[in-house]
């Protein structure tokens, strides 16, 4: 049976989007990968992505974070 551990749920402010991150696990073993979905009313994204592209991503996130105007240290 294929895993699924709730890591973390948000919601955007400004679109009021859910956003929910899962860690999914195969039945057959493998890589774990991180499981994004994403709600917009009645629609969803999902989306899995390995571990190295979520580094990638997050790495992107973080900096453009760190430009933005506003934010305390």
């Amino acid at each position: 049976m294929t895993r699924l551990t709730a890591l973390a749920k948000l919601r955007a402010p400004l679109g009021g989007q859910e956003i929910e991150l899962q860690q999914i696990e195969f039945d057959g073993g493998g890589l774990p990968l991180l499981r994004t979905r994403i709600r917009e009313g009645s629609r969803f994204t999902v989306f899995d992505i390995d571990p190295v592209t979520a580094e990638a991503w997050a790495r992107a996130i973080l900096g453009w974070v760190a430009t933005q105007p506003g934010r305390e240290p």
